[in-house]
């Protein structure tokens, strides 16, 4: 049986019960996908290209007889491999419209005895989807603080306290700094990005706090979507206070273990913004191993910028700041 299902609800479901196969090409998959969705081509980036070069230059006819060569000789390949990601033949399945490659598949899955949930409107729909979920009001609350509050840890601590947390840094796998790529693995497309913050957002009860840690609109390379930046700079704040010093030793325990070549690369990377004499410095000192030093030059261009930003936001409607010493259940206090 083929069930056509809207975004909403072909995403219900477990992904190791009813596996999502994504039937566009590897291409199309790399670029942005479902997160937990299976590359599962129907052609190739090739095939599908000299395809839609036929379907221009001499129609639709000859486009699908094309298509029909090269996906004749797969049909059983086709029908095997989805045996093997379902034993319980349910499968979820779309390309990019909702049009003839998932059509075609759902076709044969189902001649196969396979239970078929298609996702009407394909993979477009899905991203319509997604916006909505970006656009939505929740009710955020921002982790604010200078570089080397430790705002990342004390995000977790909320989360093992109990608390909903949207952890931007792991799903855009940047820190936010020229020092940001240390320990994460390689970034998602920005439309990825977008599908992750997707996906955790609908894990969250939309009208409970949910805590974030603040960050500029740009995390690496990726860029927060507009409907959520609006709503994070909205967000009342709790804004950590701690000593300069106990900063200098959070910031030397979490980068000092990647190495000077890779601190030295990332200090290059912000020598305009540094400056010659001050990048000069830090460089001398880490050659040096005067870590403090270091640590307390870039502090320097760091809480500027930060502060300069504070400047340029709308203010958030309440701010409440924590001074050093203070409690993870102060924390959990100030959202209330």
């Amino acid at each position: 049986m083929i069930r056509p299902e809207s975004a909403e609800t072909f995403l219900q479901g477990d992904l190791a019960t009813e596996p999502i196969l994504d039937v566009r090409t590897p291409s199309e998959f790399v670029a942005g996908h479902i997160p937990g969705a299976i590359s599962f081509p129907l052609f190739s980036d090739i095939e599908r290209a000299e395809i839609g070069t036929i379907y221009k230059q001499v129609g639709k006819a000859t486009a699908i007889q094309k298509g029909l060569e090269f996906v004749g000789p797969r049909l059983a390949e086709f029908t095997a491999s989805a045996k093997n990601l379902s034993p319980g033949q349910t499968i979820r399945i779309h390309c990019w419209r909702g049009g003839m490659r998932s059509g075609s598949l759902a076709w044969l899955f189902d001649l196969s005895g396979f239970q078929v949930r298609v996702l009407q409107g394909g993979y477009k729909a899905y991203r319509t989807y997604v916006r909505e979920i970006l656009g939505l009001p929740r009710n955020y609350r921002l982790i604010g603080g200078l570089t080397g509050s430790g705002k990342t840890n004390w995000l977790h601590q909320l989360a093992e306290n109990g608390a909903q947390i949207l952890d931007l840094e792991k799903l855009a796998c940047h820190r936010g700094s020229a020092f940001g790529k240390y320990l994460m693995p390689e970034s998602p497309s920005q439309e990825q990005f977008e599908n992750l913050l997707a996906q955790s957002l609908q894990k969250l009860h939309s009208e409970k706090l949910i805590w974030v840690e603040e960050e500029s609109r740009m995390i690496g390379k990726l860029i927060l979507p507009e409907s959520l930046w609006e709503q994070f700079l909205n967000a009342p704040m709790t804004r950590i206070k701690i000593p300069v010093q106990d900063r200098i030793q959070i910031l030397k325990s979490e980068y000092l273990p990647a190495g000077n070549e890779f601190l030295k690369t990332a200090i290059l990377k912000i020598e305009k913004k540094l400056g010659g004499v001050r990048t000069k410095e830090c460089l001398e000192n880490l050659d040096n191993r005067e870590y403090d030093r270091v640590v307390s030059n870039l502090l320097f261009y760091y809480d500027k910028a930060y502060l300069k930003g504070m400047g340029q936001k709308k203010p958030p409607e309440k701010v409440i700041e924590l001074n050093s010493p203070f409690s993870i259940h102060d924390l959990l206090n100030s959202g209330e």
